[in-house]
């Protein structure tokens, strides 16, 4: 059996400690093991690819809506293998380059084969076993796959093997109704296909604020159907066709959709092949790995980051996680993870972004007396006027005694940028929000919908009299 100083599951963030513990000893014996293309999920299959097909749908949406601006232009076509064969050029690039890299570094083995636990600090790759001194477990994730009669006969896509299509299906039905099938819904729509979202929740997108939920389920039904609280009880092939069958979870009442193909997007969960349990790893009930604040496992020299924790499954989440790991391994400082303020986004027309604490989770813990909300809509700025947006809209969270920034949710165009001032500062010591208040804001840019947004704090019974007035809906 050889023996390794280090092994490394997964080739995305923790691929940063590795190198970090090559360069201080570089006589190291290490082991890396990744079944999937090198570079993470990220790059191979998650957010690169899938933003680098978002843009040319956001500029689809731009040019339809060119013509009310006075612009006489029209989009002759989409070639659709094309944007797909430049994702593909664009990604792989990287991936080479990954993968040219652990092919040559001294004193590291590359496994490009599953890893699966077989005893504590001994896994079995390629028919083999190897063991290791100290284990980093970056495995990622995999798509959940419900348990439909029929889905796997009728045959279906996920988020992993969407990116390997070079033909557009002209129907498609997505399974699931949170950022994975929002987005590929979105991109599937712009670039011709007629999409139908089945999400089971009663809330499209259901991590978001119910009201921030409510515009972009508006706004993205110009482009696709949108339904929720569905499930999905049967597949079966008639024809050429996919027939999906799905009822409505509070009322009962049965849909059937026709599509030429399925899009599984129902959420991701622990690698299943792993078995870290075999490992004297602990996993939680679903079966993601158990780590303290230190972001170390049960088996002492074992860690765990990123999307194999269960928690916050996204790339700059890991990112940070690498950070921790390197100054728990190699800085001398211990250092505990801090998750108040990881944001994401979902990269949309319009995209919508959120950091922190909703506002029932903030209520809750601090007390309606005692939080305040900022609203502001962009039409009401000259930015937004002149952009001729309506409903979308910036959500603020303060707490009352000191102004901190307890969450903030934003629905519109470059949201994911404009929320950025806001998570800067909920990183500061104090966390308040005064210096956007207070801070010169450029005339007129849609960054003044944010500052404009801080500069109207109110108790959470005004805000949603407001809101509702502003928007014409109920929250609740």
């Amino acid at each position: 059996m050889k023996e390794y100083d280090v092994i490394a599951v997964g080739t995305g963030s923790v691929m940063a400690v590795v190198e970090a513990m090559i360069e201080a000893n570089p006589q190291i014996k290490v082991a890396v093991i990744d079944k999937d293309e090198p570079g993470g999920i990220c790059l191979t299959r998650g957010c690169i690819p899938s933003k680098i097909l978002l843009y040319p749908a956001e500029l689809v949406r731009t040019i339809r809506k060119a013509r009310g601006f006075g612009l006489d232009v029209e989009l002759r076509s989409v070639d659709f293998a094309k944007v797909m064969e430049r994702m593909h050029a664009l990604i792989h690039k990287d991936i080479d380059q990954i993968r040219k890299g652990l092919s040559s570094t001294e004193n590291l083995d590359y496994f490009h084969v599953p890893a699966e636990f077989t005893a504590p600090y001994t896994m079995r790759v390629d028919g083999t076993e190897i063991k290791g001194s100290k284990i980093l477990l970056g495995a990622g994730s995999e798509p959940i796959i419900p348990r439909i009669p029929g889905l796997a006969d009728a045959g279906y896509l996920t988020s992993d093997t969407v990116l390997g299509i070079r033909k557009l299906p002209p129907r498609v039905a997505v399974i699931g109704g949170g950022y994975i099938a929002a987005e590929y819904g979105f991109f599937l729509a712009a670039m011709g296909a007629t999409v139908t979202i089945l999400g089971r929740n009663p809330q499209f997108l259901p991590e978001e604020e119910p009201e921030v939920s409510r515009i972009a389920r508006t706004h993205l039904s110009e482009v696709m159907r949108i339904e929720t609280n569905q499930e999905v009880v049967e597949v079966t092939r008639t024809g050429g066709s996919k027939r999906l069958r799905a009822r409505d979870r509070a009322t009962k009442k049965e849909t059937v959709v026709l599509a030429d193909e399925i899009l599984v997007a129902a959420g991701r969960g622990p690698v299943r092949i792993l078995h870290p349990e075999r490992a004297g790893i602990k996993t939680d009930a679903d079966g993601w790995i158990v780590t303290d604040e230190y972001l170390a496992t049960s088996q002492p020299n074992v860690w765990a980051l990123g999307d194999a924790t269960g928690k916050f499954p996204f790339k700059h989440k890991a990112n940070y996680d690498a950070q921790i790991l390197y100054s728990n391994i190699l800085g001398g400082e211990k250092r505990k993870v801090d998750y108040h303020a990881v944001p994401h986004a979902v990269f949309t027309d319009p995209e919508v972004a959120s950091v922190g604490l909703k506002e029932a989770e903030a209520v809750k813990q601090f007390g309606a007396a005692n939080v305040l909300i900022g609203f502001y809509r962009y039409q009401d700025t000259a930015k937004g006027e002149a952009m001729d947006l309506k409903d979308y809209f910036v959500k603020v969270l303060v707490e009352r005694q000191g102004h901190a920034i307890l969450g903030a949710h934003i629905v519109g165009p470059e949201a994911s940028v404009l929320i950025q001032e806001l998570i800067n500062l909920m990183y500061t010591k104090d966390r308040s929000v005064d210096p956007v208040r207070e801070g010169m804001h450029i005339h007129p840019a849609l960054s003044e919908v944010v500052e404009r947004a801080c500069l109207s704090l109110m108790p959470p019974e005004h805000y949603h009299h407001t809101m509702e007035h502003a928007l014409d809906i109920r929250s609740h």
